[in-house]
């Protein structure tokens, strides 16, 4: 059985996806909350932090919690998941992934730098994800295969972090972002259903296993109007110095 802020969590997401709840009221208090689910105020803020870092509600100080339109996909930023595992967590949308092109090939000097390869070869993965009957993403996968190796078309369709982890045993870690907008290239338009749209935002991400090997190098490009990339940051107090004056 889920954790218990985890079952307050999912309720609650699906009242906001579903409008039980909806967007521009505030969530009940944190004390109303505790009394309608039986739980302390500790599990009952780790539920309301779990929808703050998915994008359903926003904290204001002295109102509580706000509900916000969910009709945009909630990207994490900071965070590391998969898209299959983000449309089981926070997309109520029909959703299909279009595998356009899977080949293992001999990488060229460019895709090299960006994996750190000296030598090998990589597994060239083009697929397209398809929600609510719209082409909007574009995941452009380069894998280091002496690193992962054993990859399949159906791994692609699937999900290649289920692979990584489930069947092959390695723990994926962390990753580096680089979030940028840009043209979309004729390329993007045979891909994706782009409409009256010439910007695509484009996320570069370099995935680590937990002992820092670098496995796979993704360039990510989603339409502009689908999305809206989220993260949960908490302010570092900074030392002013005047401690070490005091005498």
């Amino acid at each position: 059985m889920s954790p218990k802020y985890v079952q307050i969590y999912q309720e609650l997401r699906s009242k906001i996806q579903n409008q039980t709840i909806p967007a521009g009221s505030y969530l009940p208090s944190e004390g109303e909350l505790c009394k309608t689910y039986d739980a302390s105020r500790d599990t009952v803020r780790k539920a309301l932090n779990q929808l703050s870092q998915n994008g359903f509600i926003q904290k204001e100080k002295g109102k509580g919690s706000l509900v916000l339109k969910t009709d945009m996909i909630s990207f994490p930023v900071s965070g590391l998941i998969s898209y299959k595992e983000l449309q089981n967590e926070s997309m109520h949308s029909t959703s299909e992934t279009i595998v356009e092109q899977f080949e293992h090939k001999t990488p060229d000097a460019k895709t090299r730098d960006a994996l750190n390869m000296k030598s090998g070869e990589i597994c060239e993965i083009k697929r397209v994800r398809k929600i609510d009957g719209e082409r909007i993403i574009y995941d452009h996968d380069f894998v280091n295969t002496s690193v992962i190796p054993g990859l399949t078309r159906e791994h692609a369709a699937n999900s290649l972090y289920e692979y990584i982890e489930q069947d092959l045993g390695l723990k994926i870690s962390f990753a580096r972002k680089e979030i940028t907008v840009v043209p979309a290239t004729q390329e993007d338009r045979q891909l994706l259903d782009m409409g009256d749209y010439d910007l695509l935002v484009l996320v570069k991400s370099y995935n680590f296993l937990d002992d820092a090997t670098l496995f796979c190098y993704t360039e990510s490009r989603h339409r502009p109007d689908k999305f809206r990339f989220i993260d949960f940051s908490r302010r570092e107090v900074q030392n002013s110095g005047k401690d070490d004056l005091a005498t």
